[in-house]
C-alpha cells in the first residue's frame, strides 16, 4: 500500500467493518468481523482499538465487538432528522391538499433566501423557476415575506447584492419604494405576490417566527384562480403554527 493511498485504504477498511457491526446488534467475534467484512485479519486489531477508542465500538465481555454509543448517537440522529423531515413533508402535502395550492417553506439563512421544501403534484404545479428565488426576493411573496423580518440594515444589505430587476411589468425595483412597502407591510397579513414574479402567478406568504430563525410558508396559485386567492392566504395564515410545531419538534 502506497503512502498516498494508505489512509484512504484505512477509512475504507474502518467503514466497513462499522458497517459489518451495525448490521449484527448482538456483537460479533474478532475472527467473524474479519470473514464478514472481508478484511485481512492483521488489519483488524489496530483499527478495532482506535474505533473502541473513539466509541464508535465497544468490547463486549466475551471478547466480541459491537456497536458503541457514537456510532449509535449517529444513526439516532440521522434516524431523528429523516424522521422529523417526513412529518414535516407530510405537513406540507395537507397543506397543499386542504387549500388546493402548491406550498412552499423558505429560510433566510448566511444572507440567502433558500426554499427548502416544496409540496406540488402534477394537478397543482409549482411555480416555474424561470429566475432564481434568491435573486428575486423583490419581486416574490416568499421573498418579501422574509425581507420583512429582517431590520432595515439586513433589507438594505440583501438589496445591495442582489439589485432589483424588473421582472413583470408588475415588479416593484426602486428600492425606496420597496423599502416603504416593507414598513407598511401588516405582521399579521399575509404578503402578496400579484403577477410581480411570472405572468400569470399568484403568491402569498405568511412569516414562520420562532426564536432568532426567519423563516415563512407561502402558496402559489394560477391567475385563473385569482378569485380563490384571499381564501386560500386565510387558511395558510390559519394553519402556519401548526406547520411550524412539526418544523421545530
Amino acid at each position: 500500500m502506497s503512502g498516498r493511498t494508505a489512509p484512504f485504504q484505512s477509512v475504507r477498511q474502518a467503514l466497513r467493518l462499522l458497517e459489518t457491526v451495525a448490521s449484527c446488534p448482538d456483537g460479533l467475534a474478532e475472527d467473524e468481523l474479519a470473514r464478514r467484512s472481508g478484511l485481512p485479519p492483521q488489519a483488524l486489531p489496530q483499527l478495532l482499538r482506535m474505533l473502541c477508542h473513539d466509541g464508535y465500538l465497544r468490547r463486549q465481555t466475551d471478547g466480541g465487538y459491537a456497536a458503541g454509543q457514537t456510532l449509535l448517537a449517529l444513526g439516532s440522529a440521522e434516524e431523528r432528522r429523516q424522521a422529523r423531515q417526513a412529518r414535516l413533508q407530510a405537513a406540507l402535502d395537507a397543506l397543499r391538499d386542504s387549500i388546493g395550492a402548491a406550498i412552499y417553506l423558505a429560510r433566510y439563512t448566511d444572507g440567502e433566501l433558500i426554499v427548502t421544501h416544496t409540496s406540488d403534484t402534477p394537478d397543482i404545479p409549482p411555480v416555474n423557476e424561470w429566475v432564481d428565488f434568491r435573486s428575486a426576493a423583490h419581486a416574490t411573496a416568499i421573498g418579501k415575506c422574509l425581507l420583512g423580518q429582517l431590520d432595515d440594515d439586513g433589507r438594505r444589505d440583501h438589496l445591495a447584492r442582489h439589485r432589483a430587476a424588473r421582472l413583470t411589468s408588475r415588479t416593484i425595483t426602486d428600492q425606496r419604494t420597496l423599502l416603504s412597502s416593507l414598513d407598511r407591510q401588516p405582521a399579521t397579513m399575509p404578503v402578496l405576490d400579484l403577477q410581480e414574479y411570472a405572468v400569470g402567478t399568484l403568491c402569498a406568504a405568511v412569516p414562520l417566527t420562532a426564536g432568532a430563525s426567519v423563516a415563512c410558508l407561502a402558496l402559489s396559485l394560477p391567475v385563473g384562480q385569482a378569485h380563490r386567492l384571499r381564501r386560500a392566504a386565510e387558511a395558510l395564515n390559519r394553519q402556519a403554527a401548526p406547520a411550524l410545531l412539526t418544523l421545530v419538534v
